[in-house]
């Protein structure tokens, strides 16, 4: 491995930079200010800035990527890689089949875990800060719901009572009908001798 991909010549260029584009603002500052000594803080500034763009441009840029190491000889321009969904004499096949048989079953165990975790997530979410009082709620509701069954079955006694009682009364009215009807016959015979 070379120095340039060290993380260590990373940090060095990095504090170079940082510290080169300080001493372009600083001189930038100097020369706006009139203050002594600017032009000459602008010409280090603006120097060591163009120091450090040669740099960068003799190094490089880095990559982002290192597929090479997936599919060897991807730096070689002359390289024979098939696709990746042939294969060929440099890379194996790659298919659907290949890949199902690597991985197993880690995607159905992923997609498992992921319904477990939002589960887990709604659960922790879930607010049961007043679970106790709506328990409690719902007791008091049970207790005055029976209590209201109990009254509306003592009304239903209540009501059959009535019932009956509207029965022996209409029988009685029935009865005083019959010694009215009766008087009122007698009494018209009366008015007729």
């Amino acid at each position: 491995m070379s120095f340039v991909k060290t993380s260590g010549f990373k940090y060095l260029k990095n504090l170079v930079i940082g510290v080169g584009a300080a001493i372009v603002l600083i001189g930038a500052l100097f020369k706006l200010e009139s203050w002594p000594y600017a032009s000459e803080m602008l010409i280090t500034g603006l120097s060591v800035e163009a120091l450090i763009f040669l740099f960068l441009g003799i190094i490089g840029p880095e990559k982002d990527y290192y597929w090479e190491k997936l599919y060897p000889g991807l730096d070689d321009y002359h390289s024979k890689i098939a696709s990746i969904t042939q294969g060929g004499p440099s890379t194996p096949q790659l298919n659907g089949q290949v890949v199902e048989s690597r991985l197993g079953g880690m995607l159905e165990e992923l997609q498992s875990m992921s319904k477990s975790l939002g589960s887990l997530k709604a659960l922790q979410e879930a607010d049961f800060s007043g679970t106790a009082d709506q328990v409690k709620a719902m007791g008091n509701f049970y207790a005055k719901l029976n209590g209201a069954m109990s009254e509306l079955a003592q009304s239903v006694e209540d009501t059959k009572a009535y019932k009956e009682n509207l029965t022996s009364l209409n029988k009685n009215l029935g009865s005083l009908n019959t010694v009215y009807g009766s008087m009122l016959n007698a009494m018209s015979n009366i008015g007729r001798s």
